[in-house]
């Protein structure tokens, strides 16, 4: 069979049998296209919003097939997506037609405790980096689940449970290795292409393919005391007391406010099931003991309804949320925008909107920022948000047909906080479409959108990696 993939100036190019055959023999990893049995398994990612069917995949094995798969798109200008974890909020991993480079097939994680390096290959998620770090008492500063990939986060900043203490991921970056779109394995460092290496710190997947990264690990475990009081009464004042007490906390504590529903779901006290609450959670990057004291006030600002909290081991608490987000199950549509001041200032919209969320999935969630995130210059990496004080994201997630109420409803939420906004957005929190994201791109980027635009004329002058919150070459 023939099959026809969209190129980059939307027109498709055929691939034959024989060109097909050629690449079979050519690839260690497989081809995949809309004939094979596990197409659909394949191309699943994890919003269920996001339903395409890429022309062919290529599942890599390692750093050969990426150069291959990426001569074969330059070669034929065929249109190509990357993923790795596919968590893209926006769907950047899949498109209708194109040529899908898979790297998930690709998960090794190497651990050198005496230098505190890890060795993490393209396809990897937290979850990889977090089960191998933790032998040695070590983390890198990933994100929220722990099936979220490596490469997607880490790329575009790397809000997670670590960053106030050490940083977000892009901080903990050492060296990466990536293929390029003229199909040359490069290593970008302080030393080595430090352009490239600044750019690809929050700079997303603009500048090519990443199959390899290279973070400092930080001493964080086994045990770690860790706070989620659940409160179901008085959630407004509940809200302000905790940006209050969140304004004094030390950088050992990164902590977040959820307005969430309990789903029905053995892993939750059947006592809190479907009630509408305010999780106020936390985490202490240091002794245990000494983080139960700096947290307990966390878990007296009312009444819980519920008191999760207790020493526990890092890998449970980074996983401690995954059941509820499997892959494809739940439609999402994500906006995000930093806040200037405390939380507490923006406190009537948020709590207005996070006690009338359309779907009882969504949630209306609140990270502090600050610490390490803030010692950061904004110019020193390509990502820039390094003055705000807390985040805003309005994530609506459902399981119904009435997309259209659940994205104006986060519109709507995005809209009444934008005066209390920097002005940016948290790319990966970002369900920005092809024609918002010029904007969106801006506003993430500033000052340093310029200079990205440079290395981007640089590595990738014909714009091969687009399918990404773009950043067009000079």
């Amino acid at each position: 069979m023939s099959i026809k993939v969209e190129t980059l100036s939307g027109e498709t190019v055929t691939l034959d049998d024989d060109k097909l055959e050629e690449l079979r023999m050519t690839f260690r990893g497989s081809l995949i296209t809309q004939e094979d049995a596990d197409y659909d398994a394949v191309r699943a990612v994890q919003n269920g919003l996001i339903d395409r069917r890429p022309a062919l995949v290529i599942r890599c094995s390692g750093a050969a097939d990426v150069i291959d798969a990426v001569n074969l798109a330059r070669e034929y200008g065929l249109l190509a997506a990357v993923r790795s974890g596919g968590h893209s909020i926006a769907g950047h991993s899949a498109r209708d037609g194109a040529l899908l480079i898979d790297l998930s097939g690709m998960r090794g994680v190497w651990v050198d405790p005496d230098a505190r390096l890890v060795r993490v290959q393209g396809g990897a998620t937290w979850g990889d980096v977090d089960r191998e770090a933790q032998v040695f008492n070590l983390a890198v500063p990933g994100g929220v689940v722990s099936t979220t990939g490596v490469a997607g986060l880490t790329l575009s900043g790397g809000i997670g449970w670590l960053h106030r203490k050490y940083g977000l991921s892009c901080d903990n970056l050492r060296a990466v290795e990536i293929v390029t779109a003229d199909g040359r394995l490069r290593r970008a460092s302080e030393l080595e292409n430090d352009d490239l290496f600044w750019a690809l710190r929050g700079g997303g997947g603009n500048f090519g393919v990443v199959t390899a990264f290279e973070f400092a690990a930080q001493p964080v475990g086994p045990i770690v005391m860790c706070a989620v009081p659940v409160y179901a009464d008085h959630q407004d004042e509940v809200f302000r007391a905790w940006s209050d007490w969140a304004g004094t906390v030390p950088d050992e504590v990164t902590t977040r406010a959820i307005f969430w529903t309990i789903p029905t779901d053995p892993h939750m006290p059947p006592e809190i099931h479907g009630r509408d609450v305010l999780i106020t959670g936390a985490l202490y990057a240091g002794p245990p003991d000494e983080g139960e004291k700096v947290l307990r006030p966390l878990r007296q600002l009312g009444t819980p309804l519920a008191d999760l909290s207790a020493p526990m081991p890092y890998r449970m608490f980074q996983a401690a949320f995954d059941f509820f987000f499997v892959k494809g199950q739940l439609s999402s549509y994500w906006k995000s925008l930093m806040l200037s001041g405390p939380p507490s200032q923006a406190a009537d919209v948020i709590v207005r909107h996070g006690l009338a969320r359309t779907s009882p999935e969504s949630m209306v969630h609140v990270p502090l920022l600050g610490g390490a995130v803030n010692h950061v210059n904004p110019h020193a990496t390509a990502y820039a948000a390094r003055d705000a004080s807390s985040m805003l994201s309005v994530d609506a997630n459902w399981r119904d047909q009435d997309a259209d109420a659940h994205i104006a409803w986060v519109r709507q939420v995005i809209a009444d906080a934008e005066k209390f906004s920097t002005g940016r957005p948290y790319l990966s929190f970002d369900s920005a479409a092809p024609e918002e994201t010029p904007e969106v791109v801006q506003s993430a980027f500033g000052d340093n959108l310029e200079r990205l635009r440079d290395v981007k004329r640089r590595y990738d002058p014909d714009n091969l990696f687009r399918l990404n919150a773009n950043v067009v070459p000079v």
